[in-house]
Parts: C-alpha cells; structure tokens; sequence
C-alpha cells in the first residue's frame, strides 16, 4: 500500500491491538491469474502466526498450496473529514476532503490443517476469544453443544495457519495537520461517536507539512486520488490513501 513515512504505525502494541480489536480480516490471494478475497476472522497467537478456518465448501484450501504467499488485512476504525472541521479554513481555505483510519496489513504463508484435533483447537481459540470478550465468565463454549453437532460443523471446515513474515500498519490521523486543525477534527471524531479514533489521535504527535504556493493547473482531480487537504499546494504524496 502508499505508505508516507509519517503515516507509518511503528508502535508494536497498537497493530496488535488493532488485529486483536477488529478481527475480521480479508484474506488476500493470488489464484491463478486473478486474485480472491475472503472475509474471515483471524487471530493472532504470539508474534509470528495468524490462525483461522474456511468451510470444507471454500476452494481456497483447493486452490492454494501449502506455503503459498497471502495478505490478511485488518481495518479498523475509520471517518470521513470534512473541510469544514478545520479552524483554519476560515484563514485561507486551503482545504480539501481525506479520510482518517488505521490499517495492518500482514503477510505470510498459509498452509491448511484437515485434522479433528487441530480444527477444534482453533475454533476453541477464536471461540473464547470472542466470547471472553463479548460475555466474559458466561461465555459461550464448544462443551455447551451437544457432542455430535460440534463434531459434525468440524467435519465441514478446514483449519488454516499463517506464518507471519511481515507487518505493516499505517495510520492516518489528521497528524499531519496545524495542531489547531488536528484537536478540532479529533473533536469532531469524539463527538460523532469515533471514540476509537479520537482516543488514537491524541496518541500521535503532530507534524504539520508546511504549505507553499499552489501549483499552476491544480484541480479537483488531484482530490480524487486521494489528496490531502493541503495537496493544492504541497507534493502529491503528503496525504494519498
């Protein structure tokens, strides 16, 4: 993905934190001469694996060998921004539409688990985590059902495990504003209900870009690939998604 330095997530625990928080992940792979995108939560087991299942039904565990490369992407919250939030549009109007969110994007090699034993282990794992989290102590799980109904859904499904290579997370979260535009938007964000994201943004330090006079011919064209509220005047690739 476009990644500006300054939108870079380096900080370990908040790309965990955000996979842990929003587990529903789009699963990324190349199949034969296209690509296939499958929505699955996923969870994270230590710093170097992701695990999950498909249905027996899903060619995915057909069509893709064992070690084949995939992406599992993670995004969290995420808002529109409008111009109108900046204090400082009433100064020079130098204002145009982005968005805020955060994003993980990890990749690795998957290879798929048929066995009984595996397959209820990580639908036990992604069961209690969900679970925990949603009804604590009272929790749903897998002995709650009868023994034939739980061993007749694992039958259907095939256990996958990813082994992490690589990690890349981008947050962008209007820090790249005047500290003035920044607090206002993050107002915004806590106001509309984007509690996630106004807590996140006051935990980025600000760096304004500095404007320069805008460049012959700019239009609204440059908005549409995604340009920041300043791109009529600074380098294309201060604010692009």
């Amino acid at each position: 993905m476009y990644l500006p330095a300054h939108f870079t997530e380096t900080d370990a625990r908040s790309i965990t934190g955000l996979i842990a928080e929003f587990p529903l992940a789009t699963l990324v792979a190349g199949i034969g001469d296209g690509v296939a995108a499958h929505h699955l939560p996923l969870l994270l087991l230590g710093e170097d694996r992701l695990v999950g299942h498909v249905a027996l039904s899903n060619d995915l565990h057909r069509q893709l060998e064992d070690g084949a490369p995939v992406m599992a992407i993670f995004r969290g919250e995420s808002s529109y921004v409008s111009p109108n939030w900046y204090p400082t549009k009433q100064v020079h109007h130098r204002h145009v539409p982005t968005w805020n969110y955060e994003i993980v994007h990890v990749h690795g090699r998957i290879s798929f688990q048929h066995d009984s034993r595996t397959k209820r282990a990580v639908v036990g794992r992604l069961t209690k985590s969900m679970e925990t989290r949603i009804n604590g102590s009272e929790g749903w799980r897998m002995a709650d059902a009868p023994a034939e109904f739980i061993e007749a859904n694992l039958a259907n499904i095939v256990a996958f495990n990813i082994e992490i290579e690589r990690i890349v997370g981008k947050s962008k979260l209007s820090h790249n504003r005047e500290p003035v535009d920044h607090e206002a938007v993050r107002q915004v964000m806590d106001e509309t209900g984007h509690k996630r994201l106004a807590s996140r943004m006051k935990m980025h330090t600000v760096h304004a870009v500095p404007e320069s006079p805008a460049p012959d011919g700019a239009n609204m064209s440059d908005i549409s690939d995604g340009a920041n509220p300043a791109d009529m005047s600074e380098p294309p690739d201060q604010d692009k998604k």
